[in-house]
């Protein structure tokens, strides 16, 4: 059975260990720097596995000893922007969280996939690269799996279709500069640009972009996360698959899409190795500046990071 570590015990966490319990993807050890708190979630969802039909193991625990010989761990730890916090004050405080985290897991284990989810998630991405040492492959954003699933609920949602018969994907930053790829976006096999005019679609996309801040305002004390853990999910199962299944994540990129040096959001085959292959795909003029924008943002917050 193959065994998942998840740094981090609140929502996005524990919702995250249950529902990988529930798909019996592994066996999970759920980690916390808060006493009890990790054992106390672990212990509820290991509970409702006469009732739910699973038995995979699932451990709390406050010591990375525990997450020994993990084969995937998944990083959601970190603190959210406080008020009056400078961009620089939310890179550094969640930077040495994800510094000391992925350090930890490096030692413990040294040969597994990393799937950050610590925002901002690209450069967090990118400070985890660069703090394992691990092969491109070996170190996966989750952002844009996140965005693409409701740029997909959003276009159902609008042509009251199935979201089975939804194929659409986001690219970019994951921020408010995202990229809801318009071009390669089809409902039932149609081009979404022929069943809807400029002005819905339009609405679409800003629905999408703004999802995540929808949702925190509503909430006013919490941040989404079912269908973040969805997406990991997604993720850890196409790894531990070897699917070779197309999922827009962050990667460190290498020339791809014309960019280097930073992570940001792209298609990839997900298998066994984890960010297998970087998809290139066409994009149109207005796509590809709006991607730009992404890389510069990304770029700049990598510069304050590293002052």
């Amino acid at each position: 059975m193959p065994k998942i570590t998840i740094v981090g015990a609140g929502n996005v966490g524990a919702v995250t260990a249950h529902l990988l319990a529930m798909k019996k993807l592994g066996d999970v050890v759920l980690v916390d720097v808060l006493e009890g708190v990790a054992q106390g979630k672990a212990l509820d969802i290991i509970e409702a596995g006469p009732i739910e039909g699973y038995g995979v193991s699932v451990i709390g625990t406050g010591s990375y000893e525990e997450t020994k010989g993990s084969d995937i761990v998944i990083v959601t730890a970190a603190v959210p922007r406080k008020p009056g916090w400078t961009r620089k004050d939310f890179l550094d405080n969640n930077s040495k969280i994800v510094r000391n985290v992925v350090e930890n897991i490096v030692k413990y284990s040294p040969g597994c996939i990393l799937i950050i989810v610590s925002n901002p998630l690209d450069v967090m991405t990118y400070l985890a690269c660069k703090t394992s040492g691990f092969s491109r492959e070996r170190v996966i954003g989750m952002g844009c799996a996140l965005d693409s699933s409701r740029f997909r609920h959003f276009i159902a949602q609008e042509l009251h279709a199935s979201n089975a018969n939804v194929d659409a994907f986001v690219m970019g930053a994951h921020s408010d500069l995202m990229v809801p790829v318009v071009s390669h976006a089809y409902a039932n096999g149609k081009p979404l640009t022929t069943l809807l005019d400029p002005g819905r679609v339009s609405t679409i996309v800003e629905k999408t972009r703004k999802a995540g801040p929808e949702i925190v305002a509503l909430l006013k004390t919490g941040n989404a996360h079912y269908a973040p853990a969805s997406a990991i999910a997604e993720l850890v199962d196409a790894i531990l698959s070897d699917s070779k299944k197309i999922i827009p994540c962050s990667v460190y990129v290498k020339g791809e899409y014309g960019t280097n040096g930073l992570c940001i959001g792209v298609p990839v085959h997900i298998g066994k190795k984890g960010a297998e292959a970087v998809v290139e795909t066409t994009l149109t003029n207005e796509e590809r500046n709006a991607f730009e924008k992404g890389v510069q943002e990304t770029k700049e917050m990598i510069k304050l990071l590293e002052q």
